[in-house]
């Protein structure tokens, strides 16, 4: 088991980057554009590769389905972004105010071809090794994904 820093709940030991951000939908395009930045910068991978496009449609899904099912008026919610040097991944974590709200599932094969939502976990799911969700405190979830960056 790594340390933790009681402060940030964040191992001390690998590279991570966390802030809240506004629980409205410019806080989940920020969360997107501060996702693809922080990952250029730790890998020195350019913002128009896959696995960048990758991190940042996760850290964007992630984020609006926080603002859109886990938000509180008036609450925010938190991206984090951890490297580990093993497993060779990018891990990115939402953590919002609705811990009773717990995200189902995504199903093989999306609703309307034309419906304006439903296809955010079934994105994340795909660009992501793994993902799963997190109850920590009475308070809060935390959603979070893998996505696998070259070693």
């Amino acid at each position: 088991m790594r340390p933790q820093n009681p402060a940030t709940e964040q191992p001390t030991d690998i590279p991570h980057f966390a802030v809240r951000l506004s629980g409205t939908a410019r806080g989940a395009r920020l969360a997107r554009r501060l996702a693809a930045q922080q990952f250029t910068e730790w890998t020195g991978l350019p913002n128009d590769c896959d696995t960048t496009y990758a991190v940042a449609l996760v850290a964007d899904e992630l984020a609006t389905n926080a603002v859109t099912h886990g938000s509180l008026p008036g609450r925010d919610f938190r991206l984090t972004l951890l490297l580990p040097a093993e497993p060779a991944v990018v891990r990115i974590e939402v953590t919002d105010t609705r811990p009773e709200r717990l995200p189902r599932r995504p199903i093989a094969e999306p609703g309307s071809a034309d419906a304006m939502s439903g296809r955010g976990l079934l994105l994340v799911s795909v660009y992501a090794t793994r993902w799963g969700c997190e109850v920590r405190d009475a308070f809060t979830k935390t959603v979070w994904a893998e996505v696998s960056r070259p070693s």
